[in-house]
């Protein structure tokens, strides 16, 4: 069933309409669209995402709305849509960068659960064939989860191939073990390195953590041709603006050498407190010339208990780690981390 029309809806001057192309997508840019257009637009994306996921809290449309127009400055988007009356039935979004890996876009493709296998999705794929060209995008990516088998299916017939498939992982807050949560974070006598526990980096620590997020350009990337992405601080703070609006709280953890004043390894959890019971664990790394101190055994285990304290209604944290990341998975597995779903990263090469 589509979502029914909100008041605001049916009620709102409806602005001009965006060109239709013969398929019957349209452009939507969120920048013009109205607040009905981009609400109708976040049902979709909660409809879809309850499909695939019906045990987990459920989307909040005003926030996925919101997150439509999310981007870096150096960022930019080439947006479609298709329209049953005033309700959304299918979206797709290009994204791509103008200054790092500018031959990389990245693909969205959502169609409501009750309207697939009609074309739709295959009619905003083929509309966002043309941009990407014309921006000078040679490969695409897009990711697809095994919780919505049609998406994989449909990944394979575009000629996509599985570039990086990874697993996602859960773990039920009361089956820690507090005892080996406690042991790994028991440091050696006169050990140099300090935990912090940031909601926003002070300005102090911003070049430093910028520094630090880098390390996960040594994160596995199976086939993606993906190159080095660099981190300022002000893509940080662009971040935090972002993560602000959503009403959202993001907890990073971060080991400092106090020898050096230097990032050694981070870690990041983001909790929303309408969607309180599942925890999404963000990035976690340790620079290569600290591995092998325990430092993410440290990092990890202090944000299990942080989470445990600072999260009300939590029940669950679920991260993902591509199956090539042996060091973390162990790490995981460790904590009590069982498989919930494969994740893949899937890349285009366009013709």
């Amino acid at each position: 069933m589509t979502p029914t029309p909100t008041t605001a809806q049916t009620t709102e001057q409806p602005s001009p309409a965006p060109p239709v192309t013969p398929s019957g997508v349209q452009a939507f840019d969120p920048a013009t669209a109205t607040p009905a257009q981009r609400l109708a637009v976040g049902e979709l994306m909660a409809a879809s995402f309850a499909a695939a996921y019906p045990e987990d809290p459920p989307l909040i449309p005003a926030q996925e709305a919101q997150g439509l127009s999310h981007q870096l400055p150096t960022e930019r988007s080439v947006a479609f849509a298709v329209w049953d009356g005033t309700a959304a039935t299918g979206y797709a979004r290009l994204g791509f960068d103008t200054e790092q890996n500018t031959h990389l876009g990245h693909v969205r493709v959502t169609v409501h659960p009750q309207r697939r296998r009609a074309g739709i999705g295959r009619a905003l794929w083929n509309e966002l064939h043309a941009p990407a060209l014309a921006h000078g995008l040679t490969t695409i990516t897009f990711g697809t989860s095994s919780r919505n088998p049609a998406a994989e299916a449909f990944a394979r017939s575009l000629g996509a191939t599985p570039a990086l498939p990874m697993r996602q992982s859960r773990v039920t807050l009361t089956d820690l073990d507090p005892d080996l949560l406690t042991r790994w974070q028991t440091r050696p006598d006169g050990d140099p390195y300090r935990l912090h526990i940031w909601t926003t980096i002070p300005d102090a620590y911003l070049p430093r953590m910028a520094d630090m997020m880098m390390v996960m350009n040594t994160a596995p990337r199976g086939e993606l041709e993906q190159d080095d992405w660099t981190i300022t601080p002000d893509m940080i703070r662009s971040w935090d603006a972002m993560i602000q609006e959503a009403g959202e709280t993001r907890y990073l953890m971060a080991t400092e050498d106090t020898r050096s004043g230097q990032i050694d390894g981070y870690s990041e959890v983001f909790w929303h407190p309408d969607r309180a019971a599942l925890v999404y664990q963000g990035a976690t790394a340790v620079r290569p010339s600290a591995r092998g101190q325990g430092l993410g055994k440290w990092l990890k285990a202090a944000m299990l208990e942080h989470t445990q304290a600072h999260c009300p209604g939590a029940r669950a944290v679920q991260t993902h780690n591509a199956h090539e990341n042996a060091p973390m998975l162990g790490i995981n597995v460790a904590l009590g981390f069982t498989p919930y779903s494969t994740f893949t990263e899937w890349q285009l090469k366009l013709g």
